[in-house]
């Protein structure tokens, strides 16, 4: 089955009682039993939900994966991987990641034991030099978030295999309809289903999905033990967008690619941020291991000044100045402030997140219009 099918019919039954071609919600926290411990499959709804293990189903299925497993949150999913290992345990991390990722490692894990090292990863050789026999986990996202850096899967995966160390990447930026980590040899992949999977600005979601049966369990039991699960609503609405995936991409690549020309060609802007540029760092790796180059599309004003990065989101009209990504509308965001705030200043400008960052997260509406909106507001 190839994507474009799998994003409506992967993973999926028809429902058994009544024939319904969406999978129902089941708004249930519990189910009867005809014996104690007799039952149908399903027994309590943090556990098990029919309509999450749809969901979890069609996760799997997109990601090329044998397992899914949805939770509360992005967030939730990180937690649930970090709870893999034990104190005195060491991870590499990519050094330019989501705000909300390293205030996890730092200021929650860190405190038990958990100990990160924050490496620069366009050279995936870099990693060698801090991995040592305490290294349990690399942790990647491609395209990074907000500089839109690309990482090598490949070869950060031949390092972990290497080592015999778990390669977690978050695929969130890319989502499977460009990019395929356990295909490339990553051993679990992760998404903020909030963004790009959900794709309506309208739920909060993580998830988690895996090949190996026995990491497979273990996440599982963690999944139950610890209980940040989502709710059949939500996984009825993740479903939902899942559906639309290939097309919402499709267009999202158009405008993305649209946009960042305009902005490259402006006076008035300093760098843009785009895995689609030639002159990209990575571009030949981003080529080959991403069918495209996604909506995501971070720039700097000329003179890196923090006053016009403000003014240019607050006069936006079509764009909305909001947190989050991946949603069928424009966003733009100011991350030292916004998504990224919680990093310290020192080190999210040691990544290029200036005062004077701006993020785009391209969305699907005509591309004359964003672009008219982007004149207006840079001036």
């Amino acid at each position: 089955m190839k994507f474009n099918t799998k994003t409506i019919h992967g993973g999926q039954k028809q429902d058994p009682a009544y024939g319904s071609v969406m999978p129902p919600i089941y708004q249930t926290s519990t189910y009867a039993q005809s014996t104690p411990g007799g039952h149908k499959g399903y027994e309590y709804s943090r556990t098990h939900n029919p309509t999450r293990n749809a969901l979890e189903n069609a996760l799997a299925s997109i990601e090329n994966g044998k397992y899914g497993l949805a939770f509360g949150s992005g967030l939730a999913a990180i937690d649930a991987v970090l709870k893999l290992l034990e104190p005195g345990d060491e991870v590499v991390s990519t050094n330019d990641l989501y705000g909300g990722t390293y205030r996890l490692f730092t200021k929650i894990y860190e405190r038990f034991g958990i100990k990160f090292h924050f490496v620069g990863m366009r050279n995936a050789t870099n990693i060698e030099e801090f991995i040592t026999p305490d290294t349990k986990l690399i942790w990647v996202e491609t395209p990074t978030n907000p500089m839109m850096n690309i990482i090598d899967i490949v070869e950060t995966s031949k390092i972990a295999k290497r080592h015999k160390i778990l390669l977690a990447v978050d695929n969130t930026f890319a989502t499977p309809y460009l990019q395929q980590p356990l295909d490339l040899g990553a051993d679990i992949v992760m998404h903020s289903v909030t963004k790009y999977l959900g794709g309506h600005s309208d739920l909060v979601m993580g998830a988690l999905v895996v090949k190996d049966k026995e990491l497979a369990d273990r996440l599982f039991f963690i999944q139950n033990a610890s209980g940040a699960v989502c709710g059949p609503q939500d996984s009825f609405l993740a479903l939902r967008g899942i559906k639309t995936l290939h097309i919402r991409m499709q267009r999202h690549c158009e405008n993305g690619k649209a946009v960042a020309e305009y902005l490259a060609s402006h006076p008035k802007i300093e760098n843009v941020y785009w895995p689609g540029f030639k002159n990209h760092p990575n571009y030949e790796i981003a080529k080959s291991q991403m069918n495209d180059f996604g909506g995501m599309v971070s720039f700097t004003t000329k003179g890196n000044n923090y006053e016009d990065a403000i003014r240019i989101v607050e006069n936006l009209r079509v764009f909305t100045l909001a947190e989050s990504l991946g949603g069928v509308e424009s966003l733009a965001g100011h991350p030292a402030s916004m998504t990224h705030a919680s990093i310290p200043k020192k080190e999210r400008e040691k990544t290029g997140v200036v005062d004077s960052l701006i993020r785009l997260s391209v969305g699907i509406e005509d591309e004359d219009d964003l672009i008219a909106d982007l004149k207006q507001a840079i001036g």
